[in-house]
């Protein structure tokens, strides 16, 4: 191919035919399909979190009925973390059930995390807090025991990886991957004179 009809590279993202023959001279690519393939990924991963925190807040009936609602003074730690019976640190998560820190931190954590996610902005401090969240909810359900504390079986599907650690690396390739440059805010966030001058807040 000469150079003449070498495709030109104007943006990290290109169409399928050329990513093969450029990715050798240009390293990694993304192509256009991949970059909206990944777009429906960090929109249904943010939207996953959000969820999250408007069922916890209004009780919409699904994991949480009305009067369970944090709205109508209802935990929204306390039902997960009093259920702790396995692994080393069953102790420790259960005593933070229903504490006023926990839950607001949680709530806080599982709104900005849906927020940024969906937007496309602040990827990558959105893959850290997210990161945290799920290791934590991982090591509260403890899927390296078989068995709870009573000696009774602990549902455990994987010993290692299980939907906590996927969605944890989900949160990392969409940060990795500038995953807000499509179909969201990320171009425009980027160029904030705030973000410019730290970038850990892309």
């Amino acid at each position: 191919m000469s150079v003449k009809d070498q495709p030109r590279i104007e943006s990290m993202q290109i169409p399928g035919r050329d990513a093969a023959e450029t990715a050798p001279r240009h390293g990694a690519v993304m192509t256009t399909t991949a970059g909206k393939l990944t777009a429906v990924l960090r929109i249904a991963t943010g939207f996953v979190f959000l969820w999250a925190f408007l069922d916890k807040t209004f009780g919409f009936g699904y994991a949480t009925s009305a009067e369970r609602a944090w709205l109508n003074g209802g935990s929204p730690t306390r039902g997960f973390l009093s259920g702790v019976d396995v692994g080393p640190f069953d102790a420790t998560l259960g005593s933070w059930a229903g504490s006023a820190w926990a839950d607001w931190l949680f709530m806080v954590g599982l709104a900005g995390i849906g927020v940024a996610v969906l937007l496309g902005i602040g990827l990558r401090l959105s893959a850290l807090a997210g990161t945290v969240m799920m290791l934590l909810m991982w090591a509260a359900e403890w899927p390296l025991d078989r068995v709870t504390a009573a000696g009774e079986p602990s549902m455990s599907t994987n010993p290692v990886v299980d939907y906590h650690i996927v969605y944890a690396l989900v949160l990392i390739v969409l940060a990795a991957v500038y995953a807000g440059n499509t179909w969201g805010l990320g171009r425009r966030w980027a160029h904030l004179p705030l973000v410019n001058r730290n970038r850990w807040l892309l």
